[in-house]
């Protein structure tokens, strides 16, 4: 049966569940242990200076994650604050390095249990080179379940993206962990960073419904884990003229497993405080992992939307970000997929790990890969880059007869599509006009996923219906086809397609 029937059957679709739980995980689910808690206001006061090599860094916004304040023209502040807070840090300035260790970004200091003053010092390095034009990369659901699956992230898909990076072969590179870094193995985090520090780039991270503690009470706790390894949920920093944040969109409603795509009040205060020093107009990337919006109860005919598959408070989002040119990276959905909404793009990303580690593509027939994206100023341009393929690899077609339902038809499947894409066959030679867009499913992922006993790995994956396919009927005197598909951007890719 396909996945939706799957989990409509399990009464969990409307509950925010996309996929079941790992056996292992379902079986560490216990119940707490009751015990008295008392929440600490006691006041807790930050103080501290952002310098490069010695010399103050003004105007550089410090945080504990619900106030903000700004560095004096000698890099100080003070922060006042409580011990209901877990992390000091800063959003990083334009023109310096991301500070990390082994390629995961720590920009934060935590906060030690029971004090009233605390020093915190953060010490950056200039940038070599301007980073007005740079480059960064979304990897968006490695979700490995075993060592089977972490071998394939370290060796195949790290070495994938460490050769990408090279070509750039800039320091202003960096990447984002979009989300189910792991599925639910906390022992396997270990495994993450050994394929961030595998590609040569560092990595920021947002945090994953696959990335929470299963056992919290409540959402307050479901990050402890997370946090220990990689700091807050919830940060900016800026690269060129571009403003970045990571939200944490996953909302926990309790075991086993249970949540909803929202942002909390806490957030949006926080962020309203750190676009409050962004220029209107700026270019700013906001990265969290459940997709913001989706064409997912347009494409099933859904009566509502899954609670757990895009966020519902996004209204609030969407006001926020008004002032500005927006793009929002998103995942958990493991299909590629654009949704425009105002001024805003939201890019929802194919994931590493295709279909759960089954095969070579996702259920909507996008590659396992991730989204590359090149920063000229407030300008960004994209690409989908496919693990094993060059950039040029954007698209995939099949001879008639591949979709049963129009047995006369090429199909063309173009992945990172969206409606300022043009795609055009030819025949003999001879242009024959744009092809047909129709949501179907892709052949591939119908051959490999369809079915109560495939794949053989996750027979719980089934294909996913896709905007993203097109087709066209040859005449019966056609001995060449050749399809041309141009980006919003103008680059052309082309491919013959067997008759």
């Amino acid at each position: 049966m396909f996945r939706r029937k799957f989990l409509q059957s399990i009464g969990l679709l409307s509950a925010g569940v996309s996929i079941p739980l790992a056996p292992a995980a379902l079986a560490e689910i216990a119940e707490p242990k009751a015990a008295p808690h008392k929440l600490n206001l006691t006041p807790l006061t930050i103080k501290g200076r952002v310098h490069a090599g010695g010399t103050g860094l003004a105007g550089v916004p410090v945080t504990d994650g619900y106030n903000m304040v700004l560095t004096d023209k000698a890099g100080r502040y003070e922060l006042l604050s409580n011990s209901t807070a877990e992390f000091v840090y800063l959003t990083l300035p334009r023109g310096y390095a991301i500070p990390h260790e082994n390629g995961v970004a720590r920009f934060y200091q935590p906060i030690k249990p029971g004090q009233t003053r605390m020093t915190a010092d953060f010490a950056l390095q200039k940038l070599p080179t301007d980073d007005t034009k740079h480059t960064f990369m979304v990897w968006a659901d490695p979700q490995m379940i075993d060592k089977k699956d972490t071998n394939e992230l370290i060796t195949v898909s790290a070495p994938d993206l460490k050769a990408l990076a090279a070509q750039y072969n800039n320091p202003s590179t960096f990447a984002i962990g979009c989300g189910d870094l792991v599925w639910d193995h906390f022992e396997l985090f270990d495994d993450y960073k050994k394929a961030v520090e595998v590609t040569g780039i560092p990595f920021f991270q947002v945090i994953g419904n696959h990335d929470m503690n299963l056992t919290a009470r409540a959402d307050e706790g479901s990050a402890q884990t997370f946090k220990s390894l990689f700091g807050p949920t919830y940060y900016s920093f800026n690269r060129g003229e571009v403003h970045y944040v990571v939200l944490d969109d996953v909302f926990f409603i309790g075991p086993p497993k249970k949540y909803i795509g929202y942002l909390t009040e806490t957030q949006l205060q926080w962020l309203e405080q750190d676009l409050s020093h962004v220029k209107p107009g700026t270019t700013v990337v906001v990265a969290l992992h459940i997709p913001v919006n989706s064409g997912d109860k347009r494409r099933n005919q859904l009566k509502d939307e899954s609670l757990g598959g895009v966020v519902s408070n996004r209204h609030e989002l969407y006001r926020l970000l008004k002032p500005y040119t927006a793009h929002i990276m998103s995942g958990h959905t493991h299909v590629c997929e654009k949704i425009f909404h105002e001024n805003t793009i939201e890019h929802t990303h194919g994931a590493v790990c295709g279909a759960w580690w089954t095969g070579p593509i996702c259920t909507d027939g996008s590659p396992n890969g991730y989204g590359v994206y090149e920063v000229d100023g407030p300008n960004i341009k994209w690409y989908y880059k496919s693990i094993g393929h060059d950039r040029q690899h954007q698209f995939r077609t099949y001879p008639k007869g591949a979709n049963p339902d129009r047995p006369d038809d090429i199909v063309v499947n173009v992945w990172n599509w969206d409606p300022e894409w043009q795609v055009t066959w030819y025949e003999n030679g001879q242009r024959q006009g744009p092809m047909h867009q129709q949501t179907s499913l892709d052949p591939m992922a119908v051959k490999l996923q369809a079915g109560d006993k495939r794949p053989a790995k996750h027979k719980w994956v089934d294909p996913t219906l896709a905007d993203h396919m097109f087709y066209a009927r040859p005449s019966a005197g056609a001995k060449e086809i050749r399809v041309e598909v141009t980006d919003r951007f103008g680059q052309k890719y082309s491919e013959a397609v067997s008759v």
